[in-house]
């Protein structure tokens, strides 16, 4: 049954991964003064035309395209509920591996252009993802532990 409450926090985290990749996760100042951008496409220079990409985040793309990939596999496999709980449940790490791969090529990246790097509220939102994936694990468990005691009934 694809109408249940473990659906809505698939969607939901879906929803904030999906936006990862129109939001920048975070700015950086260079010792120069010029501010550099970081999003999924990577580190470069911002207000500047077909500007170079300083740094590349080929990895958090790939991430990125898995959890999203992995989530909504997850919302479609509703009759097997132990396959969409193990799937969900590497998706968790994948969401949390997202997380610190985001914050390390921050960090890499601002010692790379000795500058001064401030986050942006959007670095949340696969931590905000994996809890929500967390609880629709907790609703699918609930189901299979309902339909197996409805088994045992007959």
């Amino acid at each position: 049954m694809i109408q249940r409450i473990q659906t809505v926090y698939l969607l939901i985290a879906e929803i904030l991964i999906g936006a990862l990749f129109y939001v920048p996760f975070a700015e950086i100042a260079g010792k120069e003064g010029s501010i550099y951008r970081f999003d999924i496409k990577g580190i470069y220079l911002e207000g500047v035309q077909k500007s170079e990409i300083i740094y590349s985040s080929l990895p958090l793309v790939l991430l990125w395209a898995m959890s999203l990939i992995l989530i909504l596999v997850t919302i479609f496999l509703y009759k097997n509920r132990v396959l969409q709980m193990r799937i969900s449940t590497i998706n968790i790490f994948i969401l949390l591996g997202l997380g610190g791969l985001i914050f390390y090529y921050v960090w890499s990246g601002a010692k790379l252009l000795m500058g001064v790097y401030s986050l942006t509220i959007y670095l949340v939102f696969p931590v905000i993802a994996a809890i929500l994936i967390y609880l629709a694990i907790r609703a699918i468990s609930k189901d299979e532990l309902l339909v197996r005691s409805i088994d045992r009934i007959r």
